[in-house]
Formats: structure tokens, C-alpha cells, sequence
């Protein structure tokens, strides 16, 4: 089989509907690291941002995929099992890549507001995903939580712009993470 046509959900409506779980508790949650499983894309594509792109991209939706991540198998991967269009990071509705290549990360849409929803959403590939460094606090978190991030000055710029900003899913391996911008990050 050709690899674009491989690496999908083999059971589509229990592990997407597991899958969409997964990636809104992490959202609703932030800081709280969330084990997925169930797709395998191109390396060098993690499990957890092919499940991601599975899970939330379809061909409504504008991806942007930045440095690593723009490879001919994945374009093939994404077209197959999402149809996502890919457009240049300023059209796109979801990004993909490492933390640098997805930088500066204010070419993408923050939405406007009257439609703060009209942003995007990063998925960024990280080397490592603990609950420890940047600290968290904000909607969703009881006091505080701890999260291995890339940097803590670019999601503070973020924050500020509530309700507008980007909200950020951070994978490594078959785990995520997410950062929604209501989230206050700070040096620990």
C-alpha cells in the first residue's frame, strides 16, 4: 500500500470520536498532557499531530504546514485521508511545524472582533511535552500548571490580545497539550 494511503484511523468513528475527546479535554484543560493514538503519519510527523490533522482538519479547512513538516508524503498523507487545502501561513485556520518554523508566529490570523473564532490554531512539534517549566493559570486550571513550552514572551503577546489569538496544541510523540489564548503563561 502507498504510504500516503496508510497511516489513517483503521476503526474512523471510535478512534476519531476518541481522538476529538482527547483534543478537547486538552484544550479545556491546559497544561494536562493527553495520550492519542491511532495515526501514523510520514515521519517526521508525530502520532499525536497526525491524529491532530485526522481529528480537525478536513477540506474546509486552510493548513499550513512550516519547515519539516512540508514534505511531499505528508502533503500526499494530508490529501488522502483530510483534504485539507494547504495555503501560506497567513490564510491558514491550522499551522504545523517546530516552534522556529512556524515563527514569527504573528503572520497568523488572530481573528477580528466581531469573529474572534477566524484564527488559527498551531500544532507545534516539540522535542519534549512535561508538566514542568512555563507556569500556567486561567480558565480551565484549578491553581497552576507547569508545561515544557518553546518560549513564554510570544504566548504572553497572545495573551494580551484576548479574545482575539492563536490557540496552540504543543505534540511530541503520542501526547499533547494545549495552550488556549485565555491562558496566562510566566516564567517559572
Amino acid at each position: 500500500m502507498s504510504l500516503h494511503l496508510s497511516g489513517g484511523f483503521a476503526e474512523p468513528a471510535q478512534q476519531s470520536a476518541r481522538a476529538f475527546r482527547a483534543l478537547l479535554d486538552a484544550m479545556a484543560r491546559p497544561g494536562r498532557i493527553q495520550r492519542v493514538e491511532g495515526a501514523a503519519p510520514p515521519v517526521p510527523v508525530s502520532v499525536a499531530a497526525g491524529v491532530a490533522l485526522l481529528v480537525l482538519t478536513d477540506p474546509t479547512t486552510p493548513l499550513h504546514l512550516a519547515g519539516g513538516a512540508d514534505r511531499p508524503e505528508l502533503r500526499d498523507w494530508i490529501a488522502f485521508h483530510t483534504g485539507a487545502p494547504l495555503v501560506g501561513a497567513e490564510k491558514a485556520r491550522f499551522a504545523l511545524g517546530d516552534w522556529q518554523a512556524l515563527s514569527p508566529v504573528s503572520r497568523f490570523a488572530i481573528g477580528d472582533p466581531a469573529w474572534p473564532d477566524r484564527s488559527a490554531t498551531l500544532i507545534v512539534e516539540t522535542d519534549r511535552l512535561e508538566p514542568a517549566g512555563g507556569r500556567l493559570t486561567g480558565p480551565g486550571i484549578r491553581d497552576e500548571a507547569f508545561l515544557s513550552l518553546p518560549e513564554t514572551a510570544a504566548f504572553q503577546v497572545n495573551r494580551a490580545l484576548f479574545p482575539l489569538g492563536f490557540d496552540i496544541f504543543l505534540t511530541c510523540g503520542d501526547r499533547l497539550a494545549a495552550l488556549p489564548r485565555s491562558t496566562r503563561v510566566e516564567d517559572r
